[in-house]
């Protein structure tokens, strides 16, 4: 297991971290897996927070996914069907995961989150959301199958950056 790492106050960008682990079935009933990371690895990355990283599970596509806490300075990350189905393994495996740590700061706007922010005239508004919380709006898009739901969580995006927006307004405004 290596780190390769020195931390300030957050994960720097491009740290790169390895490790094996065993993936466990995270929610009884639903198709839904993650590992733990070590916890040499989370006191390497110096946050009790979620982490945005690229991963790379064995010979896997790299895809972006966040470390997220579960207390007590623990971290685990969710292994998509669709990366299991693509490594051919499932809970209870022994797998080798690679982590590119990513700046929050510098995730891409897909094209139609963009247009459909314009035209509701809200972009200054998104980037003035939290990144953890942008991001995780940016990957429920990207995550989506099939192009309705794409579109759908869009529309949600748009309607998390109205709200993010009143309340801020709500928040400077005196009452």
């Amino acid at each position: 297991m290596t780190g390769h790492m020195t931390m300030k106050s957050s994960p720097a960008a491009g740290g790169q971290l390895s490790f094996q682990a065993v993936m466990e079935t995270w929610a009884e009933g639903m198709d839904y897996c993650a590992v733990p990371v070590p916890s040499n690895i989370t006191a390497t990355l110096g946050t009790k927070g979620p982490v945005l990283v690229m991963v790379q599970v064995n010979d896997s596509d790299p895809f972006q996914v966040s470390l997220f806490p579960v207390g007590g300075g623990q971290h685990y990350i969710r292994i998509k069907a669709k990366v299991r189905q693509e490594t051919s393994t499932k809970a209870g495996d022994r797998i080798r995961v690679r982590c590119t740590v990513l700046d929050r700061e510098a995730v891409e706007v897909p094209a139609d989150l963009m247009s459909a922010l314009k035209a509701e005239g809200v972009t200054k508004a998104f980037r003035s959301i939290p990144p953890g919380k942008r991001n995780f709006l940016i990957r429920r898009i990207d995550d989506a199958v099939k192009p309705s739901t794409r579109q759908r969580r869009v529309q949600e995006a748009v309607i998390a950056t109205h709200k993010a927006r009143e309340k801020a307004i709500d928040q400077v405004t005196p009452k």
